[in-house]
């Protein structure tokens, strides 16, 4: 059986530093995409969420994306 998970396979965990990697697991309107889209063992899903959310907090990653109304 081959281990589709992102993290497991490159030997990482999800960092609220690590802005490239999280922007991966984020969909146009900057929602959290969810197990079955992103590939994402469980394990690492919770620890993304986690760290999506703390940078978040931080200002490192947008709540909503702009949609450019006026």
């Amino acid at each position: 059986m081959t281990n589709n998970c992102f993290f497991c396979e490159y030997k990482s965990e999800p960092a609220f530093k690590d802005l490239d990697n999280l922007d991966k697991f984020l969909s146009i309107r900057k929602k959290i995409v969810n197990r079955e889209r992103s590939r994402v063992c469980a394990k690492h899903q919770r620890k993304l969420t986690k760290e999506i959310k703390y940078a978040r907090y931080l200002a490192l990653l947008p709540f909503v994306s702009y949609q450019g109304m006026k």
